[in-house]
């Protein structure tokens, strides 16, 4: 019936594994729960071994990091059933009916649906203040407004696919470790898979500090430029991309990088601080790509 993955690395998952444990078990259906350790630290996986005494849960163990693609693509083909149910590490559902929300959700002529994310109310600590302001403006949106765009805001973090579907595409993404969402939402658009969303929400509760997330946010920004340069992005919703483009076929993004070049110690300082501003985020992305368009 259902088999519920989750790729971790240096993070505490047995509350998590143990809340999901719960609803399977009240729901009475086949299911599996594989946790896939991608090289953590030995204090990490001694916690995280307390899975195992949970019926048909498993931690698999991994001395290396293998990177986010290649650990999915392990898990996929490690599970027993058709349907797969990928979380994250750091999240926590917030309904106690989440796993029979997905089940009732899918049909036949689905591939694939996504429950979307859900922020605390508050910033949990100062200097996580970027990804939090990030995830509660772009990220936590109504299933109603996602749906218009089925491919656009698509997080990894959480939802439900068929097995067949998902070792397919995750195959092609071998060696992208950021960036992994937008492509893997375009390689949904460009095979015309049936994507659908519903409000089945997780709270995204590890949060990355303001500089890491901005070293993430330009990691992600290298691979979405590679993956168009090297034109393995045909289709594509993605925001970023399509006003990068619209620039560069009129000349403009030259502009936009030397602005961006001029401006970005100023920048960064901003989007380091306690208050950064969500639109300097994105004005960041886009001089970020121009700028490395034209090096």
């Amino acid at each position: 019936m259902l088999s519920i993955l989750i790729p971790v690395y240096n993070y505490n998952v047995v509350s998590l594994v143990e809340h999901l444990h719960r609803q399977a078990m009240e729901l009475q259906i086949s299911f599996e729960i594989l946790v896939h350790d991608d090289g953590s630290d030995a204090t990490f996986n001694t916690i995280n071994q307390n899975i195992s005494h949970l019926s048909d849960c498993q931690l698999i163990e991994t001395p290396f990091n293998r990177g986010r693609a290649e650990l999915r693509q392990q898990l996929a083909n490690l599970a027993q059933y058709d349907l797969l149910l990928f979380l994250d590490a750091d999240v926590m559902p917030r309904s106690v009916t989440f796993l029979q929300n997905y089940l009732n959700s899918i049909t036949e002529n689905q591939d694939a649906v996504y429950g979307g994310f859900a922020y605390q109310n508050t910033i949990p600590a100062p200097d996580a203040s970027l990804r939090w302001r990030y995830g509660t403006a772009k990220e936590q949106v109504d299933a109603r407004i996602r749906n218009q765009k089925p491919y656009k805001i698509v997080i990894s973090g959480n939802f439900l696919i068929k097995k067949s579907v998902f070792l397919t595409l995750n195959a092609q993404m071998t060696g992208f470790q950021y960036g992994y969402d937008n492509y893997f939402g375009a390689l949904l658009k460009a095979g015309d898979f049936k994507v659908s969303h519903i409000n089945n929400e997780v709270y995204h509760l590890g949060l990355d500090s303001n500089s890491d997330y901005l070293k993430k946010v330009e990691a992600s920004v290298e691979t979405l430029l590679e993956l168009y340069q090297t034109e393995a992005i045909i289709k594509s919703d993605n925001t970023l991309l399509k006003t990068f483009k619209g620039l560069k076929k009129f000349k403009s993004h030259r502009f936009l990088a030397f602005v961006f070049k001029y401006r970005k110690t100023q920048l960064t300082a901003h989007l380091l601080s306690v208050d950064p501003s969500i639109n300097k985020l994105q004005f960041y992305k886009l001089g970020y790509m121009c700028a490395l368009d034209q090096n």
